[in-house]
């Protein structure tokens, strides 16, 4: 099973090049961020009509996410337990062929110091006590998606020009990092060890022709799971495309 991972900035918007891209890399399960969409406008027609089921969680002009599927989707949860209508849409889990897939669109967090930090701060919080309280680490379980954080040196093209910023602050990369201590294995880092790949570059500056980008889209998997994936890359063809997202899909593949 192939399970791709992207943040395509406005579905409505990146349609074509989706479809596109998914003649060409033929993923079974595409989790999406950023959609920018609310549920009644989402092109659900479209999708389906290209072989795929849909789960989506949308919201107008900046959240929202969605899961789509060539297998069937069984018990979707959208949000965390007690959020209410006025909380982002960022996250969206189902049970696809017998694995658990969370899929997020973690917070930004704008600026260093400011109450839209904390609310990130404590989103990942929330994260984690959503792993504690309804997963097992022995199950087949799968949380992807646009973290927002680069998680390790290796995660930025120069730790100098980004130590002590926004995605790479010792405060957030610990948040981070106690998420991933619930049990998670990176797919990246387990299938391509210190290779350095970045899957989002900067619209300013000339950040993608100079390759100055940041990796802070992943895939990570319970330890039982990690066992049966057998790739995980970063897909950059869709970065060069005319007003490209600024992410790149990340594809792991599974023996399911």
């Amino acid at each position: 099973m192939k399970i791709a991972t992207w943040n395509v900035n406005s579905i409505n918007v990146r349609l074509p090049q989706m479809f596109d891209w998914i003649d060409r890399a033929e993923p079974d399960v595409i989790c999406l961020q950023e959609t920018k969409c609310v549920d009644e406008n989402f092109p659900r027609q479209q999708i389906e009509d290209a072989g795929y089921q849909t789960a989506f969680f949308g919201q107008k002009s900046y959240n929202g996410v969605a899961i789509l599927s060539k297998y069937p989707i069984g018990d979707v949860q959208k949000g965390f337990a007690g959020d209410d209508d006025e909380s982002p849409k960022r996250l969206i889990a189902a049970t696809i062929n017998g694995v658990r897939i969370v899929n997020t669109y973690i917070p930004n967090g704008t600026e260093l110091g400011t109450d839209k930090f904390t609310f990130k701060l404590n989103w990942l919080q929330n994260l984690r006590k959503f792993f504690d309280e309804d997963y097992q680490a022995d199950g087949k379980v799968l949380l992807c998606g646009d973290f927002n954080v680069a998680m390790e040196e290796l995660d930025v093209w120069s730790v100098p020009a980004w130590e002590g910023k926004l995605h790479f602050t010792k405060t957030e990369r610990a948040a981070m990092h106690y998420v991933k201590q619930w049990g998670f294995v990176d797919a990246f880092r387990q299938i391509n060890g210190d290779k350095q790949e970045f899957s989002w570059w900067n619209y300013r500056e000339g950040a993608w022709q100079r390759d100055r980008g940041l990796r802070i889209d992943y895939i990570w998997t319970s330890p039982s799971l990690s066992k049966s994936c057998t790739s995980c890359v970063i897909d950059r063809s869709t970065r060069s495309l005319e007003k490209p997202s600024d992410h790149a899909p990340v594809i792991a593949e599974f023996n399911i």
